[in-house]
């Protein structure tokens, strides 16, 4: 095991990212988080993509719509992006789809663009998951507005194991917060493809550079730990993971509706002034 490390209209859920989450959530990861996924038709991704994308950020824009997403695009596995909303609870989400139901001018935009941006994709899903904080490690403390990278790990639990799971998730745990550089998010899947047993965990990243600090961590982590709790880990991992996957994503600010604190902590990336068109030749 590695470092435990759209808005609803139609058929359509646009989703924020975790840290600052929404106008709701400014502090830590949120507590209820919406994934949607999108896998792009071969050579429909990066500009082709991202101009079908910015019709829903002018929609949300000219709203002024107080939920904020994020995008990400993949740098591993299949070609996808993916759209994250965080909620500080299912309450809120309701009443966000709810208020949204009522604004027939953003829905009308919200299907228009729908339409375009359905030509990209060869397929879609969405999933909803909970934060899990015994599970998570200093997530509060991710500066994720000024952060690059998601790296995100997929974690498949056997049935009728989650006890091993839990006991695994506080051993890593307790291993790493002798690591003070360690931090993660964890959540887990309570609705969408695959439910049952999958958890999700994200660690943000400021450069890829951090990539090689995590290794540095691992041997750390290691060295914090004596030979019968590594045995037991080992015991463990075999014991309840099925599977494990863990893929690389970038921020794409051409494709988020970032909020107002998002923008404040790192206007060059989130808010790039747009160059100037260039004079005519005399």
């Amino acid at each position: 095991m590695k470092k435990l490390t759209r808005l609803t209209a139609s058929a359509l859920v646009l989703v924020t990212g975790l840290g600052v989450a929404a106008a709701q959530q400014e502090m830590g990861p949120p507590k209820v988080l919406v994934i949607q996924r999108e896998f792009l038709k071969p050579g429909k991704g990066g500009p082709t993509h991202e101009r079908s994308e910015s019709a829903f950020v002018r929609a949300m824009t000219a709203a002024k719509w107080p939920t904020h997403y994020v995008g990400l695009d993949s740098m591993s596995g299949q070609p996808r992006s993916l759209f994250l909303i965080g909620y500080p609870s299912f309450g809120a989400w309701e009443k966000d789809n709810q208020a949204m139901e009522k604004n027939a001018t953003l829905q009308g935009a919200v299907d228009r663009a729908i339409m375009a941006d359905g030509e990209l994709l060869s397929s879609f899903d969405q999933g909803v998951f909970m934060l899990s904080e015994e599970g998570s490690l200093r997530a509060g403390t991710a500066d994720v507005p000024r952060s690059r990278y998601f790296e995100i790990t997929r974690f498949v639990v056997k049935p009728g194991h989650r006890q091993e799971w839990n006991e695994l998730v506080k051993m890593y745990k307790e291993g790493y917060e002798k690591v003070p550089s360690a931090k993660w998010a964890l959540f887990e899947s309570v609705y969408g493809t695959d439910n049952g047993g999958l958890y999700l965990v994200f660690n943000p990243m400021k450069s890829l550079a951090e990539v090689e600090e995590a290794y540095a961590d691992e041997k750390k982590f290691v060295e914090a730990m004596s030979a019968d709790k590594m045995k037991r880990l080992g015991e463990l991992s075999a014991e309840c993971i099925a599977s494990q996957q863990t893929n690389l994503f970038h921020f794409n600010p051409k494709m988020s509706y970032p909020a107002d604190s998002w923008v404040k902590e790192d206007p060059d990336f989130w808010k790039p002034k747009m160059s100037a068109p260039a004079k005519p030749a005399q």
